[in-house]
């Protein structure tokens, strides 16, 4: 049994028997303001290698997510509906309910010493955040870096959390030995928008000196404004002014999204703006009445604003796409469902 965090947490409270999980989960909770009412399932993954289904348009084939579910709070992430798979539900439960594999380090180790292993990129943070707060308490990125950093294995990482730069050491010496970058997603600067949509997120200007930071010390760090979501965060303003201090911080690449709506986050999304903003809920069941996407000419407008000259539109990657077995413990990999953008890493939109 993983010890090395037990002074962080009161008792085990429980155990739960999680779909796909073989062992039952230990059921915690953290004595701090930012864990109330939140549960924490301590579980011994099989796999945390995921692959990234042939069909996707993402530029990588290969994921790690150290945890699912995600504190963050989110009204628009679309890796809401894989919490189902567990038998949560896509709303609250995929905020309270947070399943950690705490055993993800070591069983990284043992995979990427397989001599069928091909070295490939790997992308954190496709699904939720591996920078979440609790990753705070259990400190799993530093030995998933370190196991990627001995294997000399391309990587990149997104997050909405500062968090990161604990870690900015160990991302150094993997770029030593890999290619490596990393992105922050900034969707606006906007305090109201900022508070209203990601209620328990790092401020936006932490994120952007972290991007400062990062590509300081020589690691190329770019930025998602993502999602763009007409009429909460794409005014002019707004945008101008984003992409001013992104420039500021010298960021690698800029790029942006629009919106999408896709099962269970239609719904709450929708119940979300029902509530907040009631004005804007003709103009989106509009918008997304034909399904889970924007008009392409809307998803154009969009993009077309967070453009600049001379700026990148965001990190390229390579990848062979071969085959391998799938964590089956995941359920679908959301990353195969981002929209049309090949940029990095867009599942947390």
């Amino acid at each position: 049994m993983f010890v090395r965090w037990s002074n962080l947490s009161i008792e085990a409270e429980e155990q739960r028997r999680l779909p796909g999980y073989r062992d039952e989960a230990v059921v915690r909770r953290f004595d701090a303001p930012e864990a109330l009412e939140t549960r924490f399932y301590e579980v011994r993954a099989r796999s945390v290698l995921n692959r990234v289904p042939e069909q996707s348009r993402m530029p990588f084939r290969w994921t790690i997510n150290p945890f699912r579910g995600c504190s963050h709070g989110c009204t628009y992430c679309f890796s809401r509906p894989t919490h189902t798979y567990l038998g949560f539900n896509a709303g609250r439960d995929f905020e309270k309910e947070i399943v950690v594999k705490v055993n993800a380090p070591e069983v990284l180790r043992t995979e990427l010493a397989k001599r069928s292993w091909k070295r490939e990129h790997v992308a954190l943070g496709t699904n939720t955040d591996p920078y979440q707060w609790v990753e705070g308490r259990y400190r799993l990125m530093e030995g998933i870096w370190e196991a990627l950093r001995d294997a000399a294995n391309p990587c990149s990482v997104l997050t909405k959390s500062p968090l990161l730069l604990r870690d900015l050491e160990l991302m150094l010496q993997i770029a030593e030995r890999a290619s490596f970058s990393a992105c922050l997603s900034i969707p606006t600067l906007d305090e109201k928008a900022w508070r209203a949509t990601e209620p328990h997120t790092p401020n936006p200007r932490a994120r952007l000196e972290a991007v400062a930071e990062l590509n300081r010390a020589g690691i190329p760090t770019g930025v998602l404004v993502a999602p763009l979501m007409p009429g909460i965060n794409d005014s002019p303003r707004q945008v101008e002014e984003l992409l001013e201090r992104v420039t500021e911080a010298g960021a690698a690449g800029v790029s942006g999204i629009a919106l999408h709506l896709r099962g269970e986050v239609r719904d709450v999304f929708m119940g979300w703006l029902r509530a907040q903003r009631p004005d804007l809920v003709p103009r989106y069941e509009k918008l997304y009445r034909r399904g889970a996407y924007a008009p392409r000419e809307e998803r154009a407008r969009l993009s077309k604003m967070v453009r600049r000259p001379g700026m990148g539109s965001g990190f390229r990657l390579r990848s062979s796409g071969a085959k391998s077995n799938v964590d089956g413990q995941e359920g679908p990999d959301k990353a195969s469902e981002a929209p049309q953008s090949r940029s990095l890493q867009t599942s947390l939109f």
